[in-house]
């Protein structure tokens, strides 16, 4: 199957199947999504990190411009993302591969975010090249009540050397007044081959797990959403042999991981590309007690990966692949490497 006619599928599944059936039941949703934003940089050279090598900052001229053009474009997306269902944006959204807290305060400041009133909860990171995850909140949605950021320590093999990379966002609150908690995560790139580098996203799965661990350790019933760009798909080792996620949601163990990317991946989605192959890098996992039929509160409805026409290159040589904001040391005017992925929560409101 051709690159084209898999995204054509693909809008098919993640846009049309998300319409929710006529029941006599009314229903309230919201859109929990994330976006890797790609190279999301200020046009400012931060003595303290390799911000140099950021496209942005490679630029010969209209850094500036460039730049609010790219806040715009970040903008747009977020502000779409769920809207079909929902009529809303994401209530609660990751995101990585931003620079720090400023140009994420950007993002939500344009009119098309302002009078959503998203709050953020971001850490630098200690990653070399000063890229971090961050999570945006709705706040009269959700409600934040602890945050943490857990430091991913991973040393190369053969020096021992410590290797700087992202750590892993934990955020536990409210979303309506029922407690709901998510990790952000951004783990190790593939780069150095993935068999060379696959140590690194296995250490980042482990503390992954740990934290999952221990927030249902204090509760056996934690509603937990495990997110991000994991660099693997949903059959690599790292989550497959780490997290063990279930690809079946039915008759899910209290403790299990679910995740709905799975099936996605095996029927040839994916939200990044490379040489013609698709990878599915960008999920979404839940613990079992958000994996009910019980609407009764929010739960899970579906999944879906964020594909709409404008943020997919209609011509030339990466016809079909996410549009991407930088290529050959120029601005394109797109978007990201990346597509955003997003869950669907309901809860019956009547």
């Amino acid at each position: 199957m051709t690159l084209l006619k898999l995204f054509l599928l693909g809008l098919l599944f993640s846009i049309t199947q998300l319409v929710i059936s006529q029941t006599k039941k009314q229903y309230k949703g919201h859109a929990i999504a994330f976006y890797n934003m790609e190279n999301l940089f200020d046009t400012i050279n931060d003595p303290n990190i390799f911000d140099e090598s950021s496209p942005i900052l490679k630029l010969k001229f209209h850094k500036s411009e460039v730049y609010k053009q790219k806040i715009k474009n970040m903008a747009r997306v977020i502000a779409d993302i769920g809207k079909d269902v929902t009529q809303n944006a994401p209530a609660i959204i990751g995101i990585c591969e931003v620079e720090n807290r400023e140009v994420i305060e950007d993002v939500i400041n344009d009119s098309l975010l302002r009078s959503k009133y998203y709050g953020i909860i971001h850490y630098n990171s200690p990653d070399a090249r000063g890229i971090d995850v961050a999570l945006l909140y709705q706040k009269p949605i959700f409600t934040p009540l602890a945050t943490e950021s857990k430091t991913l320590n991973i040393y190369d093999q053969s020096t021992g050397k410590r290797q700087y990379t992202r750590d892993q966002l934990i955020v536990s609150g409210l979303l309506e007044g029922e407690p709901f908690h998510i990790i952000v995560n951004h783990w190790p790139s593939q780069r150095g081959g993935q068999a060379k580098s696959e140590h690194k996203r296995m250490t980042a799965a482990k503390l992954t797990k740990q934290i999952i661990d221990s927030l249902q350790a204090i509760d056996p019933y934690a509603k937990i959403c495990i997110m991000g760009d994991f660099n693997d798909d949903p059959t690599s080792a790292s989550i497959k042999k780490v997290l063990k996620p279930r690809k079946d949601k039915y008759n899910l163990p209290l403790k299990a991981i679910y995740n709905p990317y799975n099936n996605l991946f095996k029927k040839g989605f994916g939200t990044t590309a490379y040489r013609d192959s698709w990878s599915l890098f960008d999920q979404i996992m839940l613990t079992q007690p958000l994996v009910t039929q019980d609407y009764s509160s929010f739960n899970f409805y579906k999944a879906a990966i964020y594909n709409k026409r404008y943020l997919i290159d209609q011509t030339g040589r990466f016809k079909g692949y996410p549009k991407r904001s930088f290529s050959n040391g120029s601005f394109t005017n797109g978007y990201s490497d990346h597509f955003p992925v997003f869950i669907i929560l309901l809860k019956v409101i009547d």
